[in-house]
């Protein structure tokens, strides 16, 4: 901490000092960690369980062990509320009927993207290799075939559905998945509480298998490769948004360019505008929300993939049955030695053929590993084949008409339906990826990596469904961009490919890391997986790159401006979140102010808002400063996102008292994962805390009951004071375990009677509850910092551009922490302060 820092410190705690008159009228009393729960101690537990929990726990083994394991009330709360709920939450198994359903709805939603790529894959193709011979087509029909073979029904449904986190996709949920079993989130806010939320299981590495200890060890000591695995996750994401811009320009204009040839005077102009007017309307209802999960869509792709099924079996039979002869692998070889450089050039529009596969993961939080399972290799998977196996057949008689292929090769009598379907189909695929973009943004702000915007929840049933007014109206303007520059699908196309190519490589990378670190996998089994795939995917991307000229620099320039925007906001939060650590109040400065605080305690609850899991944050001081008075009851509330899907209702919240009982000082952690949905009115989040505190009263009443009954003559030597540095460890707290009694008694005894047994209530308690409910009915005040960053003087010039310039912009311009609570201006108090990084 620098002199200046310092000076500042000291001035705020003597003028604290001198508001209070003194300095050293705290409390007397020593100060004991209160939790509602007993504290583990290693003593009590019989040698044989011990040798367990050494055994299992993670990423530790015997003789690695220095020192106990320090334990923290939050964490032990954490444990006890895991025994009671834990075993209630795990997934039941799902009927068949309900699996076939869901497999349907699939298709409305998660295929949709796929679906429609036989509108302009061999017409992109072929725009890069005339039609000379048969292995011109027959070899462009192999490429595609083993593309779809290999990556997304190889690839995806066999082995990268697998890698769920407790039932979500998505590249968050890989990293989140990845941040469990390897402490690599850069934001140093994770406790051993964390573990204990039900749905944080872990499969833990033994002993015999060290190398994922290893990899473990590895990540955790080098901070750069956090930043390089945060840096890929990030990518990854920016380009998922990316085709969210892409995919619905280059399928509407898809979709409308059969018109072309079929309405005298349907030139280009008027393709981009009625295309323009379709992505307006597209993105003008997205407010009203849309049937992520649901019959909606599903019936309307149904007809779809029939559509494309029978009209490809139709060209089989009638045009060229033998281009089956193209599962010959040879073909691919001929095709590229006929070819060279266009060869070459043409694999970016084969990739096309695969256009959507990530969405198979991406969108497995709605559905099941099943479900898309069947959808697709027994749907999706044989349509797909038989289309483009009817187009190979009609180009091998027509030639010519490798620039409208799809079109020109549905009979003239279903023309018009098909190309109704079509359109149908083409802005329900466009409408899944953007619904994916607002769920990738939605993950990127739960987990600290995006600026905070507005969210609206469109269903009261499924949580996933939501809009994003900024995002919603970025994608509209640069999607009708997209379509007025290039103003053709093939220019569109050479941009598509290098967006999906890259998410893809991105998903190998992490699902590989979760093969050698979670599933422990072979290390040659998991090798192979890399090298399979990854190298078709580079070679996938060396094609398109060879387009950036053409029209490839357009996704790599909307992934670069997500990415800056996603990592300067996470640097900043991180060195937000490291200065108030840093800064944060000392519990001895607080027992020299005093239970008054150094200023006049009145009425009411006040909810100080913070983003520290420990200690108690300098804003606070801040507000003593400023304020005449301060509540009765004050309680540090830290809106905390756990790198898990959903948090359970009762595992949400998480109480401990900060100081002695007459300071009435407390700290919540209300718990939320990435998928959960932040809607409570106040009032309910009010009273829901209330009685939550309540309950945490009585248990710390009933815990101070046994153990008092239980005590023994040197009990009162046992409690530590915790300081604002460190944690309370095992040896320091030798709280007697009572957990064999409490769990008798609990099953046999109500919570009353065990009081009752223990002698009177504690009249204490009956005092706290009262000015419990005294201050709930005076009212709640929201205390709310808002914090400027800055960098420091001496920082280098990059860091003070970012923070200074960047970071700040930010921060200006995103919601504000009061906007995301529906909570009357009234009751809001603001105080301001600067943060040195």
């Amino acid at each position: 901490m620098s002199t200046k820092e310092e000076i500042e410190e000291s001035s705020v705690s003597e003028g604290l000092l001198k508001r209070n008159g003194s300095t050293g009228g705290g409390s007397t009393g020593s100060l004991r960690w209160v939790d509602g729960s007993e504290v583990i101690d290693e003593e009590v537990f019989d040698k044989n369980e011990l040798e367990i929990i050494r055994e299992n726990t993670y990423g530790s083994f015997r003789r690695r062990l220095k020192k106990p394991r320090r334990v923290d009330s939050l964490d032990v709360e954490s444990m006890q509320i895991k025994g009671v709920h834990g075993g209630s939450h795990h997934k039941k198994d799902v009927p068949l009927l309900a699996t076939l359903s869901l497999a349907f709805q699939t298709l409305g939603v998660v295929y949709g993207d796929m679906g429609t790529s036989p509108l302009y894959v061999f017409s992109d193709v072929f725009s890069k290799v005339q039609i000379t011979s048969e292995v011109d087509v027959l070899g462009a029909l192999s490429i595609v075939l083993y593309t779809i073979a290999l990556i997304p029904l190889m690839k995806y449904v066999f082995i990268v559905l697998k890698a769920n986190d407790n039932g979500e996709g998505g590249t968050f949920a890989l990293y989140s998945l990845i941040c469990r079993y390897a402490n690599v989130n850069l934001l140093p806010n994770r406790t051993p509480a964390d573990e204990c939320i039900s749905s944080f299981k872990l499969r833990l590495p033994t002993p015999e298998l060290e190398r994922a200890v290893y990899i473990k060890e590895i990540l955790e000591r080098k901070s750069s490769l956090k930043t390089l695995l945060l840096l890929l996750v990030l990518t990854g994401t920016s380009m998922i948004i990316g085709d969210g811009i892409l995919t619905p320009a280059i399928s509407v204009m898809s979709a409308v360019s059969g018109l072309e040839g079929r309405i005298p005077g349907f030139n280009t102009d008027a393709l981009v505008i009625i295309s323009i007017i379709i992505l307006g309307g597209l993105f003008s209802i997205q407010r009203f929300g849309s049937s992520k999960v649901g019959f909606t869509f599903a019936p309307a792709l149904a007809l779809w993939f029939f559509s494309l099924g029978s009209i490809g079996l139709y060209n089989l039979l009638t045009h060229d049955v033998t281009v089956i002869r193209a599962v010959n692998p040879a073909y691919i070889y001929l095709f590229f030695k006929k070819n060279l450089t266009n060869g070459w050039s043409a694999l970016g529009g084969c990739v096309l053929c695969i256009t959507g596969a990530e969405a198979m993961f991406a969108d497995l939080g709605h559905f099941s590993v099943k479900s898309i399972q069947i959808a697709f290799t027994s749907v999706v998977f044989p349509c797909l084949l038989l289309a483009y196996f009817g187009q190979a057949a009609f180009l091998m008689q027509y030639p010519q008409s490798a620039g409208r292929i799809f079109y020109d090769s549905i009979p003239n009598s279903l023309f018009w339906p098909v190309f109704l379907i079509a359109t149908v189909a083409a802005i329900i695929a466009s409408q899944a990826m953007i619904s994916a973009s607002f769920s990738c943004v939605k993950q990127a702000m739960a987990l600290g990596c995006f600026p905070r915007v507005k969210i609206i929840h469109t269903s009261k049933e499924h949580m996933g469904q939501i809009y994003i007014p900024v995002i919603n109206w970025f994608l509209m303007i640069m999607c009708m961009l997209v379509v007025a520059a290039f103003r053709s699908t093939t220019s569109i196309a050479n941009a598509y490919g290098i967006a999906e190519v890259g998410v893809m490589i991105v998903t190998t990378t992490l699902v590989t890391i979760v093969m050698v670190l979670i599933w422990q996998t072979n290390l040659i089994l998991a090798l192979c997986f890399p090298l399979v795939f990854g190298t078709m995917e580079l070679v996938y991307m060396s094609a398109v790159l060879s387009k950036i000229l053409e029209g490839g620099w357009l996704p790599l320039v909307f992934a670069s401006l997500f990415l800056c925007v996603m990592y300067i906001w996470n640097y900043g939060s991180v060195l937000k979140y490291q200065s108030e650590v840093k800064q944060k109040i000392s519990l001895d400065f607080m027992d020299e102010l005093g239970c008054s605080l150094g200023t006049v305690r009145v009425p009411g609850i006040g909810l100080l808002y913070n983003e520290l899991v420990q200690g108690i944050p300098s804003i606070f001081a801040q507000f003593l400063l400023d304020l005449p008075a301060i509540h009765s009851v004050i309680v540090f509330v830290c809106i905390k996102h756990v790198p898990v899907p959903v948090v359970p209702q009762e595992e949400r919240f998480l109480f401990r008292r900060i100081c002695p009982k007459d300071y009435h000082m407390f700290r919540c952690v209300a718990r939320y994962g990435y998928k959960d949905v932040r809607k409570e009115e106040h009032h309910f989040f009010e009273q829901l805390l209330v009685d939550s505190l309540e309950k945490f009263l009585r248990n710390e009443s009933l815990d101070l009951a046994l153990e008092t009954k239980q005590s023994q003559p040197e009990f009162d030597s046992k409690f530590a004071r915790p300081t604002d540095n460190t944690e309370v460890g095992v040896d320091e707290l030798k709280v007697p375990l009572m957990r064999d009694q409490i769990l008798e008694i609990g099953t046999t005894t109500s919570e009353p009677s065990i009081i009752a047994a223990s002698g009177n209530e504690d009249p204490s308690l009956e005092y706290e509850l009262s000015a419990l409910h005294k201050a709930s009915e005076s009212g709640f005040t929201y205390l709310l910092g808002h914090g400027d960053v800055r960098a420091k003087k001496n920082s280098w010039f990059i860091k003070k551009l970012t923070i200074n310039y960047f970071y700040s912009f930010l921060r200006r311009n995103c919601r504000g922490g009061n906007a995301t609570m529906r909570v009357p201006h009234m009751n809001i108090m603001q105080v301001g302060m600067t943060y040195m990084v």
